[in-house]
């Protein structure tokens, strides 16, 4: 089956998903395609900042998003020694120190304001294999696979939304520079006991980082940063011992970690890197969020900078710029932005332990 649009959009993420209400809302045919069955499921970024919030607020995204629910953190607070000696309290005109958005919320109140324009449609289940590029060497199209049927698409653009090991920036051959940070996380989730108030918290636990997240439904996020690749050796080691650490930095949840993680298996690697690439793109074809240049976890940046590269890259396109699109001008839009962000991370994550030099006595 043969599909044609304006623009391909391969990656139903934050990133994708918006530039897809965008560029439909201009009036230009999009196809979105998502690799898995349902929108949601792949790991990502849950929390908007101010960017990001002012992104989904001046395309009138954000009150819809908001009635799927959302969460905002009211306070940070540092610990040590099971309470709190430091607590920062956000600027009354913003309201808040971040807000988590499940990923299936914010998908869904993007999508539910993008799916009656008649030229917009979302494939699921549909996984790119190839590019398809013309005699000029120019990217017209991709093939891929949906529901086991290979189908077609033909475009003027092809956007890679698909985050940090991208199919199309492989497929393009565009080149990536990885970047290790000394550190990979370990996720797992609580439900908060009664009465926790939404927040962020903040540990030291053997000079790395531990962070609780409050989240929408109850629950809290938990970040426990570790040694570059000692995932493998550590788990060889009584869990007992290791999960008694976050119980003594945060008692008021010892009951609830003791019965909801109980095993190595209750926690899910990340493997932590930062990446970018010198080239954003090429004939036909733009890269753009974790495709382009992943970030890691801390700040949590990368769902907004995705926002925000939709924002820009649907600025410049319209059915005019499409055909003699110049990737550069997004690139150069946004590259020093990305930089200073990736600074910002590095900066954050070597100055993390200086938190905890003053405590109060």
């Amino acid at each position: 089956m043969n599909y044609q649009a304006d623009v391909c959009i391969v990656g139903a993420g934050p990133g994708g998903t918006l530039l897809s209400h965008l560029l439909a809302k201009k009036g230009l045919s999009v196809i979105l395609l998502e690799q898995n069955a349902a929108l949601g499921q792949a790991f990502r970024g849950e929390h908007l900042n101010e960017e990001g919030e002012t992104v989904l607020k001046n395309h009138q995204l954000f009150d819809a998003v908001e009635a799927l629910g959302i969460l905002r953190m009211r306070k940070l607070e540092y610990y040590t020694e099971g309470r709190a000696f430091k607590t920062i309290v956000p600027d009354e005109a913003v309201g808040h120190l971040g807000i988590h958005v499940p990923q299936a919320n914010l998908l869904k109140g993007i999508l539910q304001e993008t799916q009656h324009f008649p030229h917009f449609s979302c494939l699921l289940n549909t996984k790119v294999t190839k590019l398809i590029v013309d005699s000029l060497g120019r990217y017209t199209g991709v093939i891929a696979s949906k529901n086991g049927e290979i189908i077609e698409i033909n475009s003027q653009l092809i956007i890679g939304a698909d985050g940090r090991y991208s199919t199309i920036r492989k497929q393009a051959h565009i080149e990536i520079q990885k970047h290790k940070h000394g550190f990979d996380l370990l996720w797992a989730k609580v439900p908060a006991p009664y009465g926790w108030e939404p927040s962020i918290k903040m540990a030291l636990i053997d000079n790395k980082q531990l962070s609780l997240f409050t989240q929408v439904g109850g629950f809290i996020q938990i970040g426990w940063n570790i040694e570059q690749g000692s995932f493998p050796q550590l788990r060889k080691n009584a869990f007992t011992p290791f999960i008694q650490q976050l119980s003594e930095q945060f008692p008021e949840l010892s009951d609830t970690v003791k019965e909801h993680i109980r095993s190595w298996q209750d926690f899910v690697l990340l493997d932590v890197f930062s990446s970018h690439c010198n080239c954003w793109g090429t004939k036909g074809l733009v890269l753009l969020g974790d495709a382009v240049h992943t970030m890691t976890p801390t700040g949590a940046f990368g769902l907004n900078s995705a926002l925000k590269d939709a924002d820009c890259l649907a600025a410049l396109l319209n059915k005019d710029t499409l055909v003699h699109f110049n990737v550069q001008d997004f690139q150069q839009m946004r590259e020093q932005a990305i930089e200073e962000v990736l600074a910002t991370q590095i900066e954050k994550e070597q100055t993390f332990a200086a938190n905890f030099i003053s405590k109060a006595s």
